[in-house]
């Protein structure tokens, strides 16, 4: 840096050759004494070292020679003031650098340095050299500090004996504020410590180095261009700014303690998809940072990303955060789904295993199985190539023997599948654009509490979020966006899924789902759905829908509260039962389905929005609470809200136990379920047997099994208009759908009767 190169500044007095009439005897002020003409003092044309040169005889204690033009003094700004002197005869003085601080107004400034080091002149005729430095900062190697000081007037002081003759070179005044540039800037360079940066020499230990002086005094490190190589893992304890690149081995870690986010290692090695990878390596290991920033940053993929692979780990228990960006798939064959056919056998006796599996090496983990008698979302959880044998996610309820499977295996823009374990990993405010190219997310195969918020996946070309074993355990998804890649095409062509659930306790909140295939299908238990709004219509007239919610697991104990339930339905099922028929194990049950909005419009007559499914004979209901729902159609004339898919097996109706269909409102909807339901029955006609008709409303057209209360309003009359006093008893399950209730009298009667069916055993 030099002002008089990059701002024009006038600094170099001029020579004594031009006059003596601009250089003082006394501090340089305007007013001063010059030498123009003084009795002690002339310009010397012809001296051999000089050039020309002022001789000065020394008549002061203290002989000031001083330039009267200002010179500036700025915040920055190092100055050298440098003066050659040779002495001539008579006594012999000393010779220093000198000037006076001045204000703006050429007064006195106070308080500072007014002369640099002095020289004694020991032999006539020797060129003695004497220089200062003059800056504002009272840094090493700086003699006179001058803060605040606003311009001065330098030159040089002659002190000792008088009598002595000198003479005195041109004084130069020179800018070397360069001098402390390094000490100035706030960064220390790598170059500086012997990184080379050619790619190949491996500049670890320079850099190492470098950081260590960077730490120390508290600056930047600077990778500035080039291409480092670093050959093993590396930790930075200072900010780091980068103008090069590094390139580092796969299991080499970069961990960046004050520079934790993604920008810094997009920056490092000079590659989105790399410094992504690289950055979540290191969030898994140590950086003093829990959470790993994108900074809303969008980041072009160009492959999966293998969470195991790029961490080296298979197990992980600590909290660990990625947020605030958008990760989009780039269009490339990395992307494509791996597809095999093989033929395997399978057995209930070994209800989550496939044996005798042909081509065995080239089924992938995590692949999807489909196949006669497989259910909906079930995946190879393990391999044993050795044994020829995989491990699926669940069970098969119907493929006893040897068959045929088709093995896909999806590839995801976050695949943490290759964990055994990954617990309390959460992903927050991120974009995963997948553009109908790829999946989003793979769950890791165990690890409690993986957590999803205020995310958003667009158009995922299969699924959102897969989960291949327990990693799903507890998991947490709370107000995100779903937006399917198959929103123009029919409702029952789709085959997209947002989400599947192989274990306990999840939790799904205030999602907005659209147009997927299903929104979710849900084995285990003790989930909690809650103020989702799923909508999986299409344009179709007379249409068909599939179900967004299918609870795959019998006894789920589960609640579905608040959700906005649009053009779909919710399905209960036990297909990932290896054993379907009923055999003494709980049945459906375990469901609260409460204050629930349910829409449907265009729908063929047989649209349920409730429906049980059973895979084998026997089942029944055990616990089912539906109660303060909105069932709604529009442009459609569904019969009834409930169903029972009966393509594999019916319930059985008379083992309905704690069914409770009460207070929900129908519109469109001809028969309104209820359980226990009042009915208000008028006998007109005197007879000794009443028949009691629910007009198919009990839940499921399910049997009328209990008469809980019975009441008559007003006055029991006989055929003469008698009073009657006796009581009748019920029969229930009575005619030849077994769905009406008879009263039998001692004697003739006619009157009204209230009474209360149920369509369960509550006992």
């Amino acid at each position: 840096m030099n002002k008089a190169v990059t701002e024009g500044l006038i600094l170099m007095p001029p020579p004594f050759a031009d006059g003596l009439g601009v250089w003082s005897s006394g501090d340089g002020t305007p007013g001063s004494p010059t030498y123009d003409g003084a009795a002690n003092a002339a310009f010397v044309p012809s001296d051999p070292d000089f050039e020309g040169c002022l001789e000065l005889l020394k008549t002061d204690g203290t002989q000031k020679l001083r330039w009267m033009g200002q010179m500036p003094v700025l915040n920055g700004l190092y100055l050298r003031v440098t003066a050659r002197v040779k002495a001539m005869s008579g006594a012999l003085p000393n010779v220093r650098i000198a000037g006076f601080a001045a204000n703006a107004n050429n007064s006195a400034f106070g308080g500072v340095v007014l002369n640099g080091p002095a020289t004694a002149l020991t032999t006539y005729g020797e060129i003695v050299e004497v220089s200062a430095i003059i800056a504002t900062a009272a840094r090493t190697g700086v003699d006179m500090a001058w803060p605040g000081v606003h311009h001065g007037f330098v030159g040089l002081d002659l002190t000792g004996p008088n009598g002595g003759i000198v003479r005195v070179d041109d004084i130069t005044i020179e800018d070397v504020t360069g001098f402390w540039l390094r000490d100035m800037m706030d960064w220390v360079d790598v170059r500086d410590y012997g990184a080379v940066g050619d790619g190949t020499t491996d500049d670890h230990a320079a850099f190492i180095a470098a950081r260590n002086a960077a730490v120390n005094s508290g600056r930047t490190l600077l990778v500035s261009e080039g291409t480092f190589h670093i050959g093993d893992t590396l930790t930075l304890e200072c900010p780091v700014r980068f103008q090069g690149t590094l390139s580092m081995p796969a299991a080499a870690r970069l961990q960046m303690t004050k520079n934790f986010d993604f920008p810094s290692y997009a920056a490092a090695f000079g590659s989105e998809g790399l410094g992504l990878r690289k950055g979540l390596q290191a969030l898994f290991w140590y950086t003093d940072h829990d959470t790993f920033d994108l900074k809303g940053r969008r980041i072009l993929l160009d492959a999966p990303i293998d969470l195991a692979e790029t961490t080296g780990l298979d197990y992980y228990a600590i909290r660990r955060v990625v947020c605030n960006g958008l990760i989009e798939a780039n269009d490339l064959p990395t992307w494509n789904t791996v597809t095999v056919s093989s033929q395997a056998t399978y057995s209930p006796g070994q209800p989550n295993v496939l044996t005798n599996v042909g081509n065995v090496a080239n089924v992938p983990v995590g692949a999807r199985v489909s196949g006669s008698g497989v259910g909906r979302e079930v995946y190879v959880r393990a391999r044993n190539i050795s044994a020829g044998t995989l491990t699926l996610s669940q069970p098969l309820h119907g493929a006893s023997g040897t068959q045929w499977y088709t093995f896909e295996r999806f590839q995801y823009i976050l695949d943490m599948s290759g964990f055994g374990t990954l617990e309390r990993f959460e992903l927050a405010d991120i974009e995963f654009q997948c553009k109908n190219i790829c999946s989003a997310l793979n769950l890791s195969t165990q690890g409690p509490v993986f957590s999803l918020r205020n995310c958003t996946f667009n158009r995922p070309k299969d699924k959102a979020i897969t989960s291949i074993g327990r990693g799903c355990q507890g998991m947490l998804v709370d107000n995100c966006i779903f937006l399917s890649s198959e929103s123009d095409m029919r409702a029952q062509d789709r085959v997209s899924v947002a989400i599947n659930v192989n274990a306990n306790d999840v939790k799904l909140r205030d999602n907005l789902v659209q147009r997927f295939g299903r929104f979710a299908v849900m084995a285990g238990t003790y989930h909690l759905i809650a103020n989702n709004h799923f909508y999986h219509g299409d344009n179709e007239q007379n249409a068909v829908r599939q179900a967004g919610i299918v609870l795959a697991y019998p006894n789920t104990v589960t609640t579905i509260t608040g959700n906005y339930i649009d053009n779909s339905f919710i399905e209960h099922t036990n297909e990932y039962d290896p054993t379907p028929n009923f055999s003494n194990e709980y049945s459906f049950g375990g469901l609260s389905i409460t204050n629930n909005i349910f829409l449907v419009s265009n729908v063929i007559s047989s649209f349920r929005f409730i429906v049980i499914k059973p895979y084998g004979s026997g089942h029944f209901v055990s616990g089912q609470v539906v109660t303060g729902n909105v069932f709604r159609t529009v442009n459609a004339t569904p019969a009834r809200a409930d169903g029972v898919n009966s393509t594999y097996a019916d319930l059985n109706y008379g083992l309905f136990r704690n069914v409770i269909w009460q207070h929900n409102t129908y519109n469109g909807i001809a028969v309104q379920t209820e359980s226990p339901m009042t009915i208000r029955h008028n006998q007109n006609t005197a007879a000794t047997s009443w028949t009691i008709y629910t007009g198919g409303k009990l839940p499921f057209n399910g049997y009328a099994r209990t008469v809980s209360a019975l009441v008559m309003e007003g006055q029991a009359n006989g055929p003469a208009n008698e009073v009657r006093t006796g009581m009748p008893y019920a029969n229930v399950q009575q005619g030849t759908n077994r769905n009406e209730v008879r009263l039998t009298w001692p004697s003739a009667t006619r009157g009204r009767a209230v009474i209360t069916i149920r369509g369960d055993n509550p006992l």
